[in-house]
C-alpha cells in the first residue's frame, strides 16, 4: 500500500525540478516548440501549474465525479492567476507556490479522504489518493518533455546533474 506522505512528499521533490528546469531554460526560447502542433516550452510548464493546480482544487473541494460535461468548466474556478505569458522567474514562483498551498491542504485532510471512491476523468472509480498519484505521474511526463527541450538547448537537467555529482 502506497502511503499519502511518500506520494506528497515525492511530488514536491518533482515540483522543484521542474521549477528549476523553468528557471534554467533561456526565457526568449519560451515560446520554442518542438513542432508546430506540440506545446511549447512556456505552454508545457503552464499546463503543468494549471493541470495540478485544478485537479488538487476539485479533489479538495469534494468533487465526486470528474467524468462529466462540466468538468472543464470547473477547473477554470481553481487555475491560478497569471499573465498570458508570465516571465520564467514568476512561473517558477507559481509552480512552487502553487504546490506548496496544495501539498499542505492535502496533508491536512483525514486518512478517510484519500481512500474515498470517485470518478476520474475516464468514468473509472479511483481512490482520491490515486487521483493525486495521477496528477503527480502527469507532471513526470511533461517535466520529461521539459528535460528534452533543456537538452536540445544544451542544458544538462537537474536531476542527472545530482547522478552525475554522485558518481
Amino acid at each position: 500500500m502506497i502511503r499519502t506522505e511518500t506520494v506528497l512528499e515525492s511530488w514536491r521533490s518533482i515540483r522543484a525540478d521542474t521549477a528549476q528546469a523553468v528557471e534554467e531554460y533561456p526565457a526568449a526560447e519560451f515560446d520554442y516548440r518542438l513542432a508546430p502542433d506540440v506545446m511549447s516550452f512556456g505552454e508545457i510548464a503552464r499546463h503543468v501549474l494549471e493541470a495540478a493546480h485544478a485537479l488538487t482544487g476539485l479533489l479538495l473541494e469534494g468533487l465526486q465525479n470528474m467524468a462529466t460535461p462540466e468538468f472543464r468548466q470547473m477547473l477554470k474556478k481553481h487555475l491560478p492567476v497569471l499573465p498570458e505569458k508570465p516571465e520564467p522567474a514568476q512561473l517558477a514562483a507559481e509552480l512552487r507556490t502553487c504546490l506548496d498551498l496544495r501539498l499542505a491542504q492535502l496533508a491536512a485532510q483525514p486518512p478517510e479522504f484519500f481512500s474515498e471512491i470517485i470518478t476520474n476523468l475516464y468514468g473509472q472509480p479511483v481512490t482520491r489518493l490515486d487521483m493525486i498519484q495521477f496528477v503527480k505521474e502527469h507532471e513526470v511526463g511533461h517535466r520529461a518533455l521539459l528535460f528534452l527541450y533543456l537538452r536540445l538547448k544544451g542544458i544538462v537537467p537537474v536531476t542527472t546533474r545530482r547522478r552525475q555529482a554522485k558518481k
